[in-house]
């Protein structure tokens, strides 16, 4: 940057060298996590397609994700133009094929294409490459926006709730999951809290639905949503399902 360069130029050789030693030494480290974050996230998705015997399920997504909107069925979604935010390689809108379009956004969505092929370009979705700056989408596009448990995954957090809202039509409706309290991890660098989630996404849109579920141990993950029997105690790990709409232009600070 400019202004970084000649406050540098300032300053006396030793500390100029030490300065820029620090400045590579931190950049080799954020290249390193980024690196071991995706190969463990591919090997994840490679795991999944040997369970799942070479072509990804994704037919729990329409029974999840219409929980997640509070909707009885896909018409809500007719004409529309749908996103997935952090969509994964296994094709988490198939199911909805009454939208105009279908839109999965994801940081790895050129490996996926690379890697599991036959897949991709059997689920009816286009695939959408972001980066930790930007999704590459106009602003004020997308009518209706999910999320599942994926925003815990960005390092650029502040950023990315920033994009989402942007893309997001004014109007539009934002539906998402997100893990609470959940230990932060190579994968999924993030710690959530409610607060974090309100200061940084919902604050800046007008909130329609807020639960809240406690995390089962192991079997059906979102069955107390989907049963109606959610209990959560702040400060546990857990889930928070919200459905909101974006009203007017919001603004957003950077």
């Amino acid at each position: 940057m400019p202004h970084q360069n000649i406050l540098l130029s300032t300053l006396p050789k030793p500390l100029k060298k030490s300065l820029r030693s620090a400045q590579s030494s931190i950049s080799s480290v954020f290249i390193k996590n980024f690196g071991k974050k995706y190969d463990s996230e591919l090997a994840f998705w490679r795991s999944r397609l040997e369970i799942d015997n070479g072509t990804f399920s994704n037919a729990h997504y329409e029974r999840i994700m219409l929980g997640m909107a509070q909707e009885s069925n896909k018409e809500f979604l007719r004409g529309k133009v749908v996103a997935d935010f952090g969509c994964g390689p296994r094709g988490s809108l198939t199911w909805g094929n009454t939208a105009l379009l279908r839109i999965g956004i994801d940081v790895l969505a050129d490996r996926y294409a690379d890697e599991f092929t036959d897949n991709i370009v059997s689920h009816n979705m286009v695939y959408l490459k972001s980066t930790e700056k930007v999704i590459p989408l106009p602003s004020n596009f997308v009518d209706i926006m999910f999320t599942l448990n994926a925003i815990d995954h960005v390092y650029n957090f502040h950023t990315m709730c920033n994009e989402i809202l942007r893309i997001l039509k004014p109007g539009g409706t934002f539906i998402g999951s997100f893990n609470l309290e959940e230990p932060a991890s190579v994968t999924e660098p993030q710690r959530l809290t409610e607060n974090i989630l309100k200061e940084n996404l919902l604050a800046h849109l007008d909130i329609e639905s807020y639960r809240l579920s406690r995390r089962e141990p192991e079997g059906d993950t979102y069955a107390p949503f989907l049963n109606g029997t959610q209990s959560y105690t702040p400060g546990d790990e857990g889930f928070l399902w919200v459905r909101a709409r974006k009203s007017g232009e919001t603004s957003i600070s950077s």
